[in-house]
């Protein structure tokens, strides 16, 4: 048995329960995972509200690292006694054991820790997507990044830099503001106290910027438009403040014939070698030292709810983790 954080309806952080759950043996293709630490992200808010809705009742959580319990059949990367973490479907990370597909499941390195395991893996996997499998980028090029002290946007900083990659972020404090430039964006606008486009403009000479990198959705998309250069490309990524509202697509050409996309991290990371592959690209980033994973909250299991709220209110800087 393990305790397990479940929730039997849609809602708000309240619908979040602990139960005692069987864990059972690995099938073929699966392994058993005794866990460390587990991470917190904004998908694991959304799928809690229903903005992504699942079949209930549903085991909670998308992120976590431990130590290999048993191995099923046909695995062959992963042995019993292996360290690992993951970011991978389906939910249920959120636990103290857990049986799951094996394929999204990587090794860790021994300088890297459980802690920064759970911490990085999904965050971490989408900085590389959005910095190297969504559209080219180059030493040079200037990104627009929103919510540039959270958990990504602070791994999103250090890779820029480490890539010679000008990155302007946006945060709601000066203190966040300061974060994200301590951890190498080169410019970071406080959107409660200017006009982010405007600044956006001007730190551009007029020109915009190569690339939008938005979790933020609803009340970061228009200006976000606004800031590209023409041919620029806008990368939707998430919803913090709500979905994005349907827009007339001539809209783009009006604004410099823009490009967008909407992508998933689990998209990206569905093949096998691909995932592993991404992994090893983050882990290299970290044990270089070019990105250091910062983790600002820890909260115990069965305190989840409080982590939600945390999250929610935007009070969180770095990553948040779960505490077995």
């Amino acid at each position: 048995m393990a305790k397990t954080v479940v929730m039997h309806e849609h809602g708000g952080p309240e619908v979040l329960q602990i139960e005692d759950r069987p864990v059972g043996d690995p099938a073929a293709g699966e392994v058993r995972i005794n866990h460390k630490v587990c991470g917190l992200n904004f998908i694991d808010c959304y799928q809690r509200s229903g903005l992504y809705p699942m079949n209930l009742p549903h085991a909670m959580g998308m992120e976590a690292s431990g130590v290999v319990d048993a191995v099923g059949e046909g695995v062959t990367h992963l042995k019993v006694g292996d360290r690992v973490a993951y970011a991978s479907q389906p939910p249920g990370a959120y636990c103290e054991a857990r049986v799951m597909p094996a394929a999204q499941v990587c090794p860790l390195p021994d300088g890297i820790s459980f802690e920064e395991g759970a911490a990085m893996m999904l965050k971490g996997l989408t900085t590389q997507y959005l910095f190297h499998r969504t559209t080219p980028l180059k030493a040079g090029d200037t990104v627009l990044f929103h919510a540039a002290a959270g958990g990504v946007g602070l791994i999103a900083c250090q890779w820029a830099k480490s890539e010679g990659i000008r990155l302007i972020g946006t945060a709601g404090t000066d203190e966040k503001c300061q974060l994200a430039l301590d951890h190498g964006a080169s410019d970071c606008i406080n959107y409660r106290d200017e006009d982010w486009v405007a600044k956006v403009k001007e730190l551009t000479d007029g020109k915009g910027v190569d690339v939008v990198m938005d979790s933020v959705g609803k009340d970061t998309f228009e200006g976000s438009l606004d800031c590209l250069k023409p041919l620029g490309m806008m990368i939707s990524f998430g919803n913090a403040s709500g979905a994005v509202p349907p827009f007339n697509i001539g809209t783009l050409g009006a604004k410099g014939s823009l490009k967008i996309t909407r992508p998933t991290l689990f998209t990206h990371i569905a093949d096998h070698a691909t995932c592993q592959d991404m992994a090893q690209q983050l882990f290299a980033k970290v044990l270089s030292g070019d990105v250091k994973i910062r983790i600002d909250q820890r909260f115990p299991l069965d305190q989840v709810a409080d982590a939600h709220r945390s999250l929610e209110a935007r009070k969180t800087t770095g990553s948040t983790v779960l505490t077995i």
